[in-house]
C-alpha cells in the first residue's frame, strides 16, 4: 500500500501560482512548496509542472533546482519528475560515478515492472541520446556487464502461471554452479535474465526445499567478489523487492553520509506503491518505525519533506 497522503481535486493553476509565490524575493517557502508537491501524486504533479510552464514560460523542476539546495533539493526535485524521467537519471548517476554503483541499475531493474522499465529505457534515450545497453556495456566488464546487459534487455512475462518442471529443473542447474563455483556460468545469467519474477521465485523456492538452503547462502563463499555480490542483490531483488528496499533503507540510515541517496530513492519511488508495506518490514526487522528512524537521523525542511511522503499526518 501507499503513504503518499495525496489532496482530492487540487487546482494545477493555484499549486503553480502558490509555488512562484513560494519562490519569489530574497527567501524561498520552502514549508509551501512541500505542502503542495509532497501532497500530489504523478498524475498531479505532471499538470502542476504543464501549468507552472504555460503560466511563466520556466521548467518548474529547474526553478526549484535554483531556489533549494543540498538534500532537500535533490529529494523534492526526483519526487517533482516523472517516475520514469526519475529512474533514468537514477541510473544515470549511478554510471557516472568513478566507481559505477551497479547495484542501483540491478534494484532499478529488478523492482519495476517489464512496462515500467520499458519506459525508464525510453525516458533514458530521450534524456541522453544513447541507449541504456550501450552506455552499461561500455561502463562495465567481463561477468558484471554480461549479468547487467542481461537483466536490463529482458522483458519479462509478468501473469501468473508457473512450469513447476521447470523450477525443479533450474534449481538443479542452479546448485551445479553453486557446488562447482563455476558463478559466470552462461546458465545462471540466462535463468535471471529471461524467467518471470514468479517462476524465479518458485525456482528458489525449489532449491531450498531440494537441498535445504537458499541460493543467496550458496554465493556467500566470496562475499567480496563484486560480481558474485550483484548476483546476490539480483536474486534478493526479485525474491523479495519489498525485503530488500528495506535492507537499503538500513544502510542508509545507518551511514547517511554515504547512503543518502538510498534513502530518497527508495521513499520517492514506493510513496506511490507499497511503501506502507516496506515500512511494516522495516519495523519487523528493527523494532522502531521507520518515520522514527527518519525523525532521528534527518533535519531540516529535507526532514519534514521525506516524513510527509511516509503519510505523517503532521506534515
Amino acid at each position: 500500500m501507499a503513504t503518499l497522503i495525496a489532496a482530492k481535486h487540487p487546482s494545477p493553476i493555484d499549486d503553480a501560482e502558490t509555488i512562484k509565490k513560494a519562490c519569489k524575493g530574497l527567501g524561498t517557502d520552502e514549508t509551501s512548496l512541500i505542502s503542495i508537491l509532497a501532497h500530489r501524486n504523478v498524475a498531479q504533479k505532471k499538470l502542476v509542472r504543464q501549468a507552472y510552464e504555460e503560466l511563466y514560460q520556466e521548467d518548474l523542476i529547474q526553478q526549484l533546482k535554483s531556489e533549494l539546495s543540498g538534500s532537500f533539493e535533490r529529494a523534492i526535485c526526483n519526487w517533482t519528475m516523472d517516475p520514469a524521467e526519475r529512474d533514468a537519471a537514477f541510473i544515470k548517476e549511478a554510471l557516472k560515478k568513478a566507481t559505477p554503483d551497479y547495484k542501483v541499475i540491478i534494484e532499478i531493474s529488478c523492482t519495476r515492472t517489464s512496462e515500467e522499465f520499458l519506459a525508464i529505457k525510453r525516458s533514458y534515450k530521450s534524456l541522453y541520446k544513447h541507449c541504456l545497453e550501450e552506455d552499461v556495456a561500455s561502463k562495465t566488464y567481463g561477468d558484471i556487464r554480461r549479468l547487467l546487459v542481461g537483466v536490463i534487455s529482458t522483458y519479462r512475462y509478468e501473469g501468473e502461471e508457473i512450469d513447476e518442471g521447470m523450477a525443479h529443473s533450474e534449481a538443479n542447474i542452479l546448485h551445479q554452479i553453486i557446488e562447482k563455483r563455476a558463478f559466470n556460468d552462461d546458465e545462471i545469467i540466462r535463468i535471471l535474465s529471461t524467467r518471470s519474477e514468479k517462476q524465479l521465485r518458485a525456482t528458489f523456492s525449489t532449491f531450498r526445499n531440494m537441498y535445504g538452503t537458499t541460493i543467496t547462502k550458496g554465493l556467500l563463499v566470496n562475499p567480496i567478489d563484486e560480481y558474485i555480490a550483484l548476483l546476490r542483490t539480483t536474486i534478493r531483488c526479485i525474491k523479495s523487492s519489498q525485503r530488500y528496499l528495506t535492507k537499503v533503507l538500513c544502510d542508509a540510515l545507518n551511514d547517511l553520509i554515504a547512503e543518502e541517496h538510498g534513502l530518497s530513492r527508495v521513499i520517492i519511488s514506493r510513496a506511490e506503491k507499497d511503501l506502507k508495506d516496506i515500512k511494516d518490514h522495516y519495523f519487523k526487522r528493527n523494532s522502531v518505525t521507520l518515520d522514527n528512524s527518519v525523525a532521528n537521523k534527518t533535519s531540516g525542511n529535507y526532514k519534514t519533506f521525506i516524513l510527509a511522503l511516509l503519510g505523517n499526518n503532521s506534515v
